[in-house]
């Protein structure tokens, strides 16, 4: 389909508990160019993609162009995707060391495994959830065909010092069901930590519904720091830390520009993504954000 049928569309859609008022009208620029809106959830202030295809989701993951189910280093931007990924790693561990004392982590849909492998190489204990078939293979080659599975969450038995979802909130289906389960999950005293983009950052603002960060139906829910903190607040957790994730505002402009039509668009992504690490160091809304998360005492 290339346009949603109207009589599918709704004034006030319920998705999961969430209802609110439309903000705009945007497509899937990445695959399909079908059409999507985007919703506000009146008491969250949750964003939400609106028709939610879930009978049907796994057909809009179907690209080798999808980055984070590879190891791809063909392109250009395929490299500069790795490079970049390595220092995210290391920043990564840099940041659990700083804001937690565990040693146990499940990584809740861990793609192509490169984070489990930089932490087991760092002395901690991982396991990993991934669906997709292709990522969990690659994953398993990396640490282990034991410690990389494909279930319910609700099966696994056992607890965890640690749960990382690093950018994969925005992509569950059964958010409040997963979220409760994650909390279930956790140790006492245990961390969450999840990374999500922020779509009151500048490069959001500035290229608007062909922000490739939006990724719609890919990305069913949209955060920032309020609305993350209003939703997990339902829950008793609080956030007790953010921290930027300052190369993805080079990332997600790079794709935009492609969106735009931009034949080489390295360096207008780089000035764009420049520009919105400045702002955010002033306002702290950076392109994606991480959160620590705890639950209440």
């Amino acid at each position: 389909m290339n346009n949603v049928p109207r009589e599918t569309i709704k004034e006030n859609p319920s998705i999961e508990g969430f209802s609110g008022i439309k903000v705009f009208d945007l497509k899937d620029y990445f695959l399909t160019q079908e059409n999507f809106s985007i919703y506000k959830d009146d008491r969250t202030g949750v964003h939400f993609t609106y028709p939610q295809p879930l009978n049907d989701l796994s057909r809009y993951y179907e690209s080798e162009n999808y980055i984070s189910h590879t190891d791809g280093k063909k392109s250009l931007f395929e490299k500069i995707y790795q490079i970049a990924k390595q220092y995210n790693l290391n920043q990564k561990l840099k940041l659990i060391r700083e804001t937690t004392q565990g040693k146990s982590i499940l990584d809740y849909g861990c793609g192509a495994g490169d984070f489990l492998q930089h932490m087991k190489l760092n002395g901690f204990q991982v396991m990993g959830m991934e669906p997709n078939d292709k990522a969990r293979e690659i994953s398993q080659s990396k640490i282990g065909k034991d410690y990389v599975v494909n279930c319910e969450l609700k099966e696994i038995n056992r607890k965890f010092d640690i749960i990382t979802l690093w950018h994969v909130l925005e992509h569950i289906p059964n958010l409040n069901e997963i979220v409760n389960e994650l909390k279930n999950h956790l140790n006492p005293n245990g961390t969450l930590i999840i990374a999500v983009p922020n779509h009151l950052s500048y490069d959001a603002s500035y290229y608007g519904q062909q922000w490739a960060a939006y990724d719609v139906p890919r990305h069913l829910w949209h955060f920032n720091p309020e609305s993350l903190k209003s939703y997990f607040n339902n829950f008793g957790m609080k956030i007790e830390n953010i921290s930027p994730m300052k190369l993805d505002a080079f990332y997600v402009s790079l794709l935009s520009e492609k969106y735009r039509g931009n034949s080489f668009p390295y360096f207008k992504a780089f000035c764009v993504g420049l520009q919105s690490n400045f702002k955010a160091s002033k306002t702290g809304q950076f392109s994606s954000l991480i959160y620590t998360i705890k639950v209440k005492n």
